[in-house]
């Protein structure tokens, strides 16, 4: 198909091309962290993540990350250390993650369903002195213990961020009816609730960054070899951001989007487009922790106004398959976007 042809078949392409921003200014901020405290002061009062039914807005985010960076500079983490954050789309992995950054640390994201060996070649590859690990893979953790430098090791269960009714119910299943978390023993392990109880006591000595601070070590697949660590800088992540949302920009309103986040954050395409971008544009991303539930997916559809999405190709036609999931209303859906593998064309055009 021409690029002709497509624009005589989608003409509000047309417009579209030329509602787009020609240029970005990547002189906008100075740091990624410079980024989110505006929007932390910009938005308090809106929505910024939800996950299991749990809602926290901005000004929450906020606080609690402020407390989980002064409890990881409490334990003699300093500017440039690296941490890695290894659990599926939950409530903590924003908080732990705002909370390196604003202590000046390097995060390394990390795949949860490595296996002991990958993890080794990870941990020990990108030098971790610290990680926050969800309790279901701290199993795995522990055969390659010793073979790290890791020396603070903070855990979290799924529903460590819920109330306490929904908390206990949630966690005892997991635990105790699907077995979800094999037995560990990990010494002087710290849980996530603690670290940030702790942390509120404390103050947070903020960090500035310039455009060169690598802030994010993030690996790739390992497909035609060892994995390897990008190193991502303040630069590399805010022009990453800024061309995104520009790319986006003729159907988004600030404030005013909520989007769906089923692929797992851990993985840079929905890092950027399901963090950094509603981050920026003061949107409420909705975090779904296991997409492979269907049921799941098409049940965050029907009680959020879902107005952008991300997924991969598998995802989408599943959905576009399922019956249930094509009596929704997707009358709010503007924008769904495709990666980390090709997008079929017979799926995209039955979507």
């Amino acid at each position: 198909m021409t690029n002709s042809t497509i624009l005589e078949q989608r003409p509000w392409l047309k417009h579209y091309r030329s509602s787009i921003p020609a240029d970005i200014d990547v002189q906008q901020y100075n740091s990624l962290l410079e980024m989110l405290e505006e929007s932390f002061k910009k938005y308090a009062s809106l929505p910024a993540f939800s996950n299991m039914g749990k809602t926290m807005t901005y000004s929450e985010i906020d606080k609690l990350s402020n407390q989980f960076g002064a409890f990881l500079q409490s334990k003699g983490l300093k500017k440039g250390d690296r941490i890695a954050i290894m659990m599926p789309n939950l409530l903590q992995y924003p908080i732990a993650l705002f909370g390196a950054f604003k202590a000046g640390l390097v995060v390394v994201n990390t795949n949860p369903l490595y296996t002991p060996r990958e993890m080794e070649h990870q941990l020990t590859d990108a030098g971790a002195t610290a990680i926050v690990i969800l309790e279901n893979f701290a199993h795995n953790l522990e055969k390659i213990l010793p073979k790290t430098n890791i020396k603070l090791i903070i855990t979290t269960s799924i529903g460590e961020m819920l109330p306490f009714l929904k908390r206990s119910i949630v966690n005892y299943v997991v635990r105790n009816v699907k077995k979800m978390v094999p037995a560990y023993s990990l010494p002087a392990e710290i849980k996530f609730g603690k670290a940030i109880a702790d942390g509120g006591k404390l103050q947070l000595q903020r960090q500035t960054g310039t455009h060169d601070d690598v802030i994010l070590l993030q690996y790739t697949g390992g497909t035609t070899g060892v994995s390897k660590g990008a190193m991502l800088t303040n630069r590399n992540m805010i022009a990453n951001m800024l061309q995104g949302a520009a790319f986006m920009s003729p159907f988004t309103v600030e404030g005013k989007e909520t989007m769906l986040c089923p692929l797992p954050i851990y993985h840079i395409f929905a890092f950027t487009m399901n963090v950094l971008i509603p981050m920026n544009g003061g949107f409420h991303s909705i975090l779904v922790t296991n997409p492979r539930e269907i049921k799941t997916v098409i049940d965050t559809f029907k009680k959020y106004p879902i107005s952008m999405m991300t997924g991969v190709n598998t995802l989408f036609n599943a959905l576009v398959n399922n019956e249930d999931f094509k009596k929704l209303d997707f009358s709010k859906l503007k924008i769904a976007g495709a990666g980390g593998m090709a997008l079929q064309r017979v799926v995209a055009e039955k979507w």
